[in-house]
């Protein structure tokens, strides 16, 4: 992730950067006031890809909301996120924007970490504070170490390793996928 300025600026500042022309085709965070540019490697985004690719299989047989990407935004309080997998029930809310960020956070967030910095975890923090603030079930996935990071408003945290299974609790009742699976 890269911070683009050192100085803080105003959500309406961030949206209005957002719409330029070059940046069209990056995707942009608005992180306690700092705008950053989404990054990530060949090897975070297959690891992005096979979680996607099992909720998708999961939500096709539970049709119960929207799968989205990296490219697809939410609204997590005064953030703007973009998630590597998200997801997004019906209930909360029925169609997706078109433009901009979805108007709701995500009811699970997924964020692979593709760099170790010190930057991004401190500005992954941040965002997962938001999330959780919202009840949103985060999912943070450590590539390097091959670890899941499970993370539920008001409980403790959980580490799922290899051995392990990841459940949707009761956001995706029933889905459950294998944490060695992730990292084949």
């Amino acid at each position: 992730m890269i911070i683009l300025q050192e100085m803080l600026v105003s959500l309406d500042t961030f949206e209005a950067f957002v719409q330029h022309l070059e940046n069209a085709e990056k995707i942009f965070e608005y992180i306690a006031g700092a705008i950053a540019e989404k990054s990530s490697n060949p090897y975070s985004s297959k690891i992005s890809q096979c979680i996607s690719g099992e909720l998708y299989i999961y939500l096709k047989q539970h049709d119960l909301g929207h799968l989205t990407g990296e490219a697809g935004g939410y609204q997590v309080g005064d953030g703007r996120y973009a998630p590597d997998v998200a997801f997004i029930s019906y209930e909360k809310q029925a169609e997706l924007v078109k433009e901009g960020y979805n108007l709701h956070p995500p009811d699970l967030a997924v964020e692979v970490v593709s760099s170790d910095s010190s930057l991004e975890n401190k500005l992954l923090t941040v965002k997962l504070s938001d999330y959780l603030a919202v009840g949103t079930l985060v999912w943070i996935v450590r590539p390097d170490d091959k670890y899941v990071e499970v993370h539920r408003a008001g409980k403790p945290a959980e580490i799922k390793v290899e051995g392990d299974t990841l459940s949707g609790d009761n956001v995706l009742p029933g889905f459950t996928l294998a944490v060695k699976d992730i990292f084949r």
